[in-house]
């Protein structure tokens, strides 16, 4: 019998048909292995991930496979998006043992969720040096059948060996300057200066890492910063890996190029990369990056909002081909035969020449991915704007990928962020609106009156799993960003409430970070990891915002605590600095200050509205804004600060000590702009 019917995940929706007798995660299926005295398969993934597809469709398909399954294990399914703390446990564990990781991932587990066998894809028969999946099964059913005692001695040395791993380091300060210029320096040794980005095949957006180079940028003036990051985003902007037709970024690009992306589109990628270019063009003015943070965040409202305001967590790699066929991009590649048939001959050869469609084809079958190359020399904006409308409309007959639904916590909190700031440069009160109306679906749906959060929810329900330190982090960033965009004291609140969470459920007696709450379910191990990967980690996300609450708030514990989180990134700053970009990035606005920016005047005075707006503007990093009436109560940073003159007045404090206040928007953003 399959269980998954009833779920909220898409991704385990998808397997609610297969004949595999799927569990969720849960006691019950841990206590019928042990009635029936045989091991659990755990396979975890997430619903944009091709190769879980694959496997999906080549073995969970199959009748005979999955007989074998039912009848000799306990098959459990679980969404690595839903579940990020089973996930991180066991992908730890595979890591260890294999040297790698990813998605399938496939672990064999004893009744008591110690695992003893691991891997990620396996196809159904042997191919290219892998096992067949049904080799592997009967490879386990053996193993457990005939060396029992030696299976179980490997399942405790493991779950040993992760429980003796210590986040031990180092200090409780936060980096100072001598770990960040060891961090730019071990930067610029992995930069690729000819093709922008970060070390070789597969190329990952680095968002987290240029934010910390603009911010670092912002504090020393080292021009070598700001030149890696605006490279690396023209390059991204210009490659395959983003949607030249309708915005939006890929997962990844497979080559060094960018050309050829991984099709999925994530939340949390165009999320921080709609930030991170929107920041760009705060600090240099560039029309490119105006236009990829708008396109962006158009893309966002567009194509991943839900009915309830919120944001669905991804769009599918795969779609269906016009023959039927179901494939990787199909839903974005061209070839030059389908540019002459939307466009006509006289518009489909300059098409191909500045979209790098060629006849060889860059991607698979001939067909290529849209990109923007660099020597496509002068071209018509008016025709190629008339080719890039009646490319997409004609793209929109196409079957569509599949759409991941699900509400995730953290990722909504990044784009709540993203949304206010981006809309608020950008005079786009749409934008800001959208941003207001995902934050009120986190307060009325994920959170409850503790300051506890859900991690997921679906159609605007709940769906029951905690919150893990990464959804209380980045949802308490983007209610401070909303709050410093639209003068509204509430997000400040709302965000304390989460952080007090944070201090009272996720801090270890050592002062260290733990993922998960201290009265979550308890897994083989309690998972902890510093290092930010595709998103800022919980940690480095939770010290971020409680750097920027203390700053809006004086508060000394809140401002404690963000400084002991740090302490591992001095630790991790000169050996891994692409990993631990966010917290770099938090740690340039600890030295910074960051600073505090008060606003006050009355709401309809253009003089407030100047320098709301300048204040937002500036590029000291990490800079916290509140902007209110005079008197107001909305903010702690606007008490004791009155009109200069009769006039709408900012004052810029570190430490709640201030400069002499300012009515001149012109020596605000100097005051802003210079470390």
């Amino acid at each position: 019998m399959n269980r998954l019917a009833g779920v909220t995940s898409p991704y385990l929706l998808q397997h609610a048909e297969n004949p595999v007798d799927w569990w969720p995660w849960g006691p019950e299926a841990f206590e019928e292995a042990r009635r029936r005295n045989v091991p659990v398969l755990l396979s975890v993934g997430y619903a944009a991930c091709h190769w879980c597809h694959v496997m999906a469709h080549e073995s969970f398909e199959d009748e005979d496979i999955a007989a074998y399954l039912n009848e000799h294990f306990v098959p459990v399914k679980v969404d690595r998006e839903e579940r990020p703390d089973v996930d991180a446990v066991y992908m730890e564990a595979v890591q260890a043992a294999t040297g790698q990781g990813g998605w399938p991932m496939t672990v064999f587990l004893t009744p008591d969720a110690e695992p003893f066998y691991f891997g990620t894809y396996f196809p159904p028969a042997p191919r290219q040096g892998m096992p067949g999946f049904r080799q592997v099964l009967e490879g386990v059913v053996a193993a457990w059948r005939d060396r029992r005692e030696e299976v179980g001695e490997v399942a405790a040395r493991i779950v040993k060996d992760l429980g003796g791993r210590s986040m031990a380091y180092e200090g409780v300060a936060p980096p100072g300057e001598s770990e960040l210029a060891a961090a730019l320096l071990g930067l610029t040794r992995e930069y690729d200066s000819v093709r922008g980005g970060f070390g070789g095949a597969p190329k990952f957006p680095p968002s987290m890492v240029l934010e910390f180079l603009l911010r670092h940028h912002a504090r020393t003036g080292a021009e070598g910063a700001l030149q890696m990051a605006a490279d690396t985003c023209e390059a991204m902007a210009r490659g395959g890996i983003y949607d030249q037709l309708a915005g939006g970024f890929a997962r990844y690009s497979v080559d060094r190029e960018w050309v050829v992306p991984h099709f999925e589109k994530m939340l949390y990628d165009n999320a921080l990369l709609c930030r991170v270019y929107a920041h760009l063009w705060r600090s240099t003015g560039s029309d490119l990056a105006r236009r990829v943070a708008l396109e962006i965040a158009d893309f966002l409202v567009r194509e991943l909002r839900t009915a309830q305001g919120g944001f669905a967590s991804a769009l599918d790699a795969d779609s269906d081909r016009a023959d039927g066929t179901h494939a990787e991009g199909a839903f974005y590649v061209w070839t030059p035969a389908e540019l002459r048939e939307v466009l006509g001959e006289e518009d489909a050869a300059p098409a191909a020449e500045y979209f790098g469609v060629t006849e060889e084809g860059t991607f698979e079958e001939g067909a290529s991915v849209l990109q923007l190359p660099k020597d496509a020399g002068l071209v018509d904006a008016a025709r190629i704007a008339s080719v890039r409308e009646r490319l997409l409309a004609a793209r929109e007959s196409r079957p569509r990928p599949g759409r991941d639904d699900k509400v995730v916590a953290a990722w909504n909190g990044l784009a709540v962020a993203a949304l206010a700031e981006t809309g608020a440069y950008f005079e786009r009160p749409d934008l800001v609106a959208a941003a207001l109306d995902a934050a009120d679906l986190l307060v009325r749906v994920h959170m409850d009156e503790h300051g506890r959060l859900a991690r997921t929810s679906r159609d605007g329900v709940s769906g029951g799993h905690a919150g893990v330190l990464e959804d209380y982090g980045d949802v308490a960033e983007g209610f401070l960003a909303l709050g410093a965009v639209t003068g509204e004291g509430v997000w400040l609140d709302f965000a304390g409430l989460l952080l007090d969470s944070v201090l009272r459920h996720f801090v270890g007696e050592d002062g260290t970070l733990y993922d998960t709450a201290d009265d979550a379910e308890a897994l083989i191990r309690r998972p902890q990891d510093p290092t930010d990967n595709a998103a800022p980690s919980g940690w480095t996300a939770a010290a971020g915002a409680l750097l920027s609450y203390a700053a809006y708030t004086g508060s000394g514990t809140h401002r404690e605590a963000a400084e002991r989180a740090l302490g591992v990134v001095g630790a991790l700053a000169g050996r891994v600095p692409r990993f631990i970009g966010w917290g770099l990035a938090v740690a340039e606005a600890a030295l910074d200050g960051p600073r505090e920016v008060a606003v006050v005047g009355p709401a309809a005075d253009p003089g407030t509205a100047a320098l709301h707006r300048t204040a937002l503007l500036g590029t000291a990093p990490g800079a916290v804004v509140a902007a209110g009436e005079p008197g107001g109560d909305e903010f702690a940073l606007l008490a004791g600060r009155p009109l200069v003159g009769g006039r709408p007045a900012a004052y810029v404090c570190r430490h709640f000590v201030c400069a002499a206040p300012t009515a001149d928007a012109e020596v605000l953003s100097v005051q802003l702009g210079q470390a």
